[in-house]
């Protein structure tokens, strides 16, 4: 049985059904504030236009290069697209050495190219023409297809020179000063748009892409007459355009004030981007592990786990020690965990403290924290969701989704379902569904559309 006191501390978390609709409010004002140019400047979900502008038809034939840099390492994939919704991928990971994160802009490009250039000479390309396609994983103002000036960096990046600069430019300019290889940047796009791409290839109506992983984003399909910020020169022919909803942002108005916790607040004032992506530090896996961290230290002060443990004040300074102690991968283990066993969790609380038989008590608080951390950011990914898919023309709408949070953690689909359900318009015929490596074979996808419609 769980403590009335541990399910006290974890109140906080817990949204009310008013909480949910008021945050529901709240972010939809956002939407139609970003979208609008003369509220866009306060808006802080910039709904940034990706001018992608065609979704695949699962007919593209040819060979594609795509770069995906989103984190600590980024991958090159090879797609060879073959007609018939089918394709085949080649990829390969390198890594982004920690003193390029921080490093000047120029070096981090250079390393990229290097690797492009390696990874077209291992497949023996290195005479062909390939276009390529570049998911960016980080804030971006579009300017057009290829160019994209980085508004900031997130997720640890801090390399000076490319704040305001347009990142596809930097690449074709590293790319060039090798010389080396026959490579095109053709397309900048956010990891959510490869994601909306990579299953709108699989299933026609795919509307929205979203990924809950190390960050987390959106995108959608929006009418083009409500989108103002397309470029003056950008030829209104078609009808609706990817935009890109940079939700993470969604709070530095205070709009979450009133749900976030004392927890929320220590992580975000002991971040590099204080005041900065409040929604993300709810929901995204660079966060959750950290504020599971932060409640068990709260529950071990107030001695609500591992109570018969004389060994507690030694606990609460390995939780002390290091922010990214607590891994976010271990909620999705201990929630998948089976009763009364707890096999997994029993694992991982020895590996943290070095204890070596959790009680059945003490794996089922550790649980119920974790499940309230979870659910809070699935509920919240949810209202976000629910807010785009309404906003959409269609009647039947497919959510693409990604990321290592949705897709390893055995309820997070469950519990944004439980909030969609209540959210979304009764006329919205919904679904969600798996991207299949949305900013690889995404980034191809949307390489392939923008050299079709040249």
């Amino acid at each position: 049985m769980l403590d009335a006191e541990v399910r006290e501390l974890m109140q906080p978390f817990v949204l009310s059904d008013y909480q949910v609709q008021e945050v529901y409010s709240r972010f939809c004002l956002e939407v139609a504030r970003g979208l609008k140019r003369s509220t866009h400047p306060q808006a802080n979900v910039k709904c940034f236009p990706t001018y992608v502008q065609d979704l695949p038809t699962g007919d593209e034939m040819g060979k594609y290069l795509a770069l995906d840099l989103g984190g600590t390492n980024f991958r090159v994939l090879l797609v060879s697209l073959k007609g018939h919704h089918d394709a085949t991928v080649d990829s390969q990971i390198y890594a982004v050495p920690k003193d390029l994160m921080v490093g000047p802009g120029v070096e981090l490009f250079d390393h990229i190219a290097g690797c492009l250039a390696k990874f077209v000479e291992k497949h023996d390309m290195k005479t062909a023409y390939l276009p390529l396609g570049f998911t960016f994983s980080f804030p971006c103002v579009q300017l057009g297809l290829k160019e994209g000036i980085l508004v900031r960096w997130t997720k640890g990046f801090d390399c000076p020179g490319v704040e305001g600069e347009d990142v596809g430019r930097m690449l074709h300019e590293a790319i060039q000063r090798r010389g080396d290889a026959d490579i095109a940047v053709v397309a900048i796009l956010n990891d959510t748009t490869g994601t909306l791409m990579s299953c709108a290839h699989r299933n026609a109506d795919c509307r929205v892409g979203v990924i809950v992983g190390t960050g987390c984003n959106a995108c959608y399909v929006e009418d083009v007459e409500n989108v103002d910020l397309l470029h003056v020169d950008f030829k209104r022919t078609k009808r609706q355009v990817i935009v890109n909803a940079e939700w993470g942002a969604f709070g530095e108005g205070g709009q979450l004030d009133f749900v976030r916790t004392e927890y929320d607040r220590e992580i975000d004032e002991k971040s590099i981007n204080r005041s900065e992506q409040l929604f993300e530090k709810m929901t995204a896996g660079m966060y959750l592990g950290n504020l599971v961290r932060l409640v068990l230290l709260r529950a071990l002060e107030r001695k609500l786990i591992f109570k018969q443990s004389s060994r507690r004040p030694e606990f609460t300074s390995v939780l002390q020690r290091n922010e990214e102690v607590f891994e976010t991968r271990y909620i999705s283990e201990i929630e998948d965990d089976s009763f009364p066993e707890f096999a997994s969790t029993r694992k991982i609380v020895k590996q943290l403290f070095g204890l070596e038989k959790a009680s059945v008590e003490d794996c089922q608080t550790l649980r119920y924290i974790c499940e309230c951390v979870a659910k809070r950011a699935a509920t919240l990914v949810a209202i976000g969701v629910s807010g785009l898919v309404n906003r959409t023309s269609n009647r039947r709408v497919i959510v693409g989704m990604d990321g290592s949070v949705y897709r390893y953690h055995p309820k997070f689909d469950a519990y944004m379902r439980q909030t969609l359900q209540k959210l979304v318009k009764a006329d919205k015929d919904w679904d969600i569904m798996l991207s299949e490596d949305g900013s690889g074979r995404g980034a191809a996808l949307v390489a392939a559309v923008a050299s079709k419609s040249k």
